[in-house]
């Protein structure tokens, strides 16, 4: 038996003797530890680039001075 399943075994003896009104609590912190160690083994440490996303698109002065105008409004002159 490897390791790995004698803690699997440990671990589901465990929650067999967690009462089920307990139950929907351990799910979701097993399911956020779950959830977090995946996506921190996806990460790969460097942030990537978004150069190039809009290929040669032309962006008018205007609409870009009125989007900052919209989402920063304190530092309208």
């Amino acid at each position: 038996m490897t390791p790995l399943s004698a803690y699997r075994k440990k671990l589901l003896k465990e929650i067999e003797e967690i009462p089920d009104e307990v139950m929907p609590t351990m799910y979701r912190i097993i399911h956020l530890l779950k959830t977090g160690w995946a996506s921190r083994k996806k990460r790969s440490g460097q942030r990537g680039s978004l150069q190039g996303i809009w290929k040669g698109s032309q962006i008018d002065d205007a609409l870009l001075r009125e989007a900052r105008e919209s989402l920063f409004p304190y530092e309208a002159p």
